[in-house]
C-alpha cells in the first residue's frame, strides 16, 4: 500500500507541475499569435476533450505531467514547395501523397516531407489509422466572429465553415501560405521564441513563490527565536516572503550549478533525488499535512523550472542555447546536428539518473533521509 501511495502523490505533484510548466508555453505562444493545436493533461497518446480558439483540450490516459503542441517548432530548414503542396490539397479537400506530387510536378518524397510538415503547422490534417494510403485532409474550419468582422472591414469575401477533408480552394495561394506561417513559432523574432521557451520555467517559480507566500504570510512558519532557543510561529509580510521565495530559488540554482563543477559535483549528486526519491518525499509530505505539502510542492516547482534551463537539449534551457547559436550564427542547425545533440542530453539524463536512483535505493534500504 506504501508503495502504491508513493506512486499517486509523486504522480499527482509532478503531473500538476509539468502540466502548468507546459500551461506557460501554451500562454506565451497564444499570446504572440502561435497556433497551438493540443493543450493535454497526461503524456502523448489517445485522448478525449473538446477544441476551442483553434486547440483542442483534453486528457490521456497517462496522467503524468501534460505537453502543449506548439506548431512550427519543428527543426531544420522548411520545405521549398509548403506553398505550392497547401494549395493544391486545398483544391482537392482530401488527397494522398501521390497525388499532390503529380499536382506539384514533385517526387513523392519531396511532397511527403512537405505535407508532414503542413501536419505540424495545424495547417492540414495528416493520415488517420483506418487511412490504406498517405491520405492528408483540409482541417474542420470555423471561423470566429473577429475573423467575419476583419473580413467585413477590410470589404473581403467572408470566411465559409468548412468540413474536414472538404474542397476548398484558395484564389490567392502565397497570401494563404503566409497567413498560415505568421501562425508558426518559427516566424518569430529571436525575443519571441526565447520567451515562449522560458514561459513553462517562468510559470514554475512564480507558482513557488506565490506558494511561499501563502506559507510565511498567511499560514506562518515555525521558527526558533536565536536568542531564547524558543519555538515561535511567525507570519511575515508579503514583500519579505516574496525575498524568502527569490531567496530559497536562488540557493537551488547554486545547488544545480554544482552539477558542472568538478569540485561539487560528487557532493551535489549526493545530495539529490531521482524521481523514486520524490516519490517517497512526496508521501511524507502528503501525511504531514497541509503545511509539508506547499513547501513540498514549491521545492519541487522550483527545482523543475531550474533543471528546465540547464543547456541541455531537449529542455528548454537546450533550445534555447540553439536559438541563441542560430540567432548570432545567422543559419539553422541541422537535423542531424540536432539529432545528436539531443541523443548526447537524453543520455547524460539516464546517467544522472541511475546514479540518483541508486542512491535513492540505498536510501531506502539504510533507512536514510533524502535530499530534495
Amino acid at each position: 500500500m506504501d508503495v502504491i501511495l508513493m506512486i499517486v502523490y509523486a504522480t499527482l505533484v509532478l503531473g500538476f507541475l509539468v502540466f502548468i510548466h507546459e500551461g506557460g508555453h501554451y500562454l506565451a505562444a497564444r499570446a504572440f499569435g502561435v497556433r497551438v493545436t493540443e493543450f493535454m493533461l497526461g503524456l502523448p497518446g489517445p485522448s478525449i476533450g473538446f477544441t476551442k480558439w483553434g486547440t483542442k483540450f483534453g486528457v490521456t490516459p497517462i496522467l503524468l505531467g501534460g505537453y502543449a503542441k506548439v506548431c512550427g517548432m519543428e527543426p531544420g530548414e522548411m520545405s521549398p514547395h509548403l506553398e505550392q503542396v497547401l494549395a493544391a490539397l486545398y483544391r482537392r479537400g482530401t488527397a494522398n501523397m501521390e497525388d499532390i506530387a503529380a499536382d506539384c510536378g514533385i517526387t513523392d518524397d519531396e511532397a511527403y516531407e512537405a505535407l508532414e510538415e503542413l501536419v505540424e503547422w495545424g495547417s492540414i490534417v495528416g493520415p488517420s489509422k483506418k487511412d490504406q494510403y498517405n491520405t492528408y485532409r483540409t482541417p474542420e474550419y470555423v471561423p470566429t466572429k473577429k475573423q467575419v468582422k476583419a473580413a467585413r472591414v477590410a470589404g473581403l469575401p467572408e470566411p465559409v465553415a468548412g468540413a474536414l477533408g472538404e474542397a476548398r480552394p484558395v484564389s490567392d495561394p502565397h497570401a494563404f501560405f503566409e497567413s498560415e506561417y505568421r501562425q508558426q513559432y518559427r516566424s518569430l523574432p529571436f525575443w519571441k521564441r526565447a520567451i515562449i521557451l522560458v514561459a513553462g520555467v517562468a510559470v514554475n517559480l512564480l507558482f513557488a513563490v506565490l506558494l511561499f507566500i501563502v506559507l510565511f504570510s498567511v499560514v506562518g512558519i515555525d521558527m526558533q527565536n536565536p536568542t531564547t532557543g524558543v519555538l515561535q510561529h511567525v507570519v511575515v509580510g508579503p514583500i519579505q516572503a516574496i525575498q524568502m521565495g527569490f531567496s530559497y530559488i536562488g540557493m537551488v540554482i547554486q545547488l544545480i550549478a554544482g552539477l558542472f563543477n568538478p569540485a561539487t559535483a560528487a557532493e551535489t549528486m549526493s545530495n539529490s533525488s531521482s524521481v523514486i526519491g520524490i516519490a517517497v518525499m512526496s508521501k511524507d509530505a502528503f501525511e504531514g499535512g497541509l503545511v509539508n505539502i506547499l513547501q513540498f510542492f514549491a521545492a519541487i516547482s522550483v527545482s523543475l523550472g531550474i533543471m528546465n534551463l540547464l543547456p541541455i537539449p531537449p529542455l528548454d534551457g537546450g533550445r534555447l542555447v540553439i536559438e541563441l547559436f542560430q540567432k548570432l550564427a545567422r543559419r539553422t542547425v541541422s537535423m542531424k546536428a540536432l539529432n545528436y545533440l539531443s541523443m548526447a542530453g537524453m543520455a547524460l539524463f539516464v546517467c544522472f539518473f541511475l546514479v540518483m536512483a541508486n542512491q535513492d535505493i540505498q536510501r531506502i534500504i539504510s533507512g536514510v533521509g533524502f535530499g530534495a
